[in-house]
């Protein structure tokens, strides 16, 4: 698998969670349009949160950092109180959306199933979903993680069609990892990612799973990410808490280049 390595662009994404005013996010994002515009053979986005899509859009310009959105609901207009439809994220200029994440499982009541249905929306709307997959630490210690992400994978990616998978992102997050200081080591990102990568290739083939970037999300940081980007199956990050400075998740940015 980690042959074809060099054919996925590494995609790094920082995910705000609930954090910036729309003034600090347009700063940040100007800053970091600045910063990385150079920076070749990254696909750079930024996940603000809804509040400042649209203003963060407009300071993105025509700059090679994309938008993202942090979360979706599977509806494209209703009577869904409080949601945000995939059509209106697509309106304000976003090309990725981040689903499933662990924090949304946690909190906020996010399924296997839930998460499919997102998915879908996204594809049917010609935006990018971002899966998020990934076992936590009882899982871990109790020899499940394989089971876990694989019920994540295939549940998440069920009724998927094959010309729909090379639009989709795969973000590997052990939930032990996220915002604890503890990042999975580079063998065992790999061997998670690894396999994840074999997952895709049973549901649909060995030349399609092969081009899928795999990102990695964990406690990322600027000391920790060359090594992380150097193993054959891990195509980029999601980035958290060291997303919330510019500096630092430019260095981040930069550093994950392959090539």
């Amino acid at each position: 698998m980690g042959d074809d390595r060099y054919v996925r662009t590494p995609i790094v994404i920082a995910n705000w969670k609930l954090n910036k005013t729309v003034g600090e996010a347009i700063k940040f994002a100007s800053a970091l349009r600045d910063a990385v515009s150079d920076v070749g053979s990254v696909e750079i986005a930024v996940a603000p949160a809804f509040t400042a899509l649209s203003s963060v859009s407009s300071a993105l310009g025509e700059s090679i950092v994309h938008l993202a959105a942090q979360d979706v609901f599977w509806e494209d207009d209703g009577a869904f109180t409080g949601e945000i439809s995939p059509a209106m994220l697509k309106d304000v200029g976003c090309e990725y959306v981040i689903i499933g994440h662990s924090e949304r499982r946690q909190f906020f009541g996010e399924t296997n199933e839930s998460a499919n249905r997102k998915v879908k929306a996204v594809l049917s709307n010609d935006l990018k979903p971002i899966l998020c997959v990934g076992e936590n630490l009882e899982d871990r210690e109790a020899d499940r993680a394989e089971s876990v992400i694989e019920n994540h994978v295939r549940t998440g990616l069920a009724g998927i069609p094959s010309e729909m998978l090379p639009s989709t992102v795969i973000a590997y997050e052990p939930v032990w990892a996220i915002g604890t200081g503890v990042t999975a080591t580079p063998d065992q990102a790999q061997l998670a990612h690894q396999f994840i990568r074999s997952l895709l290739s049973e549901m649909y083939s060995v030349e399609l799973a092969a081009g899928v970037r795999i990102q990695y999300g964990g406690s990322v940081k600027p000391d920790n990410i060359s090594e992380l980007i150097t193993q054959p199956d891990v195509d980029g990050a999601l980035v958290g808490g060291a997303s919330l400075e510019v500096e630092t998740f430019a260095q981040i940015a930069i550093s994950a280049n392959k090539q």
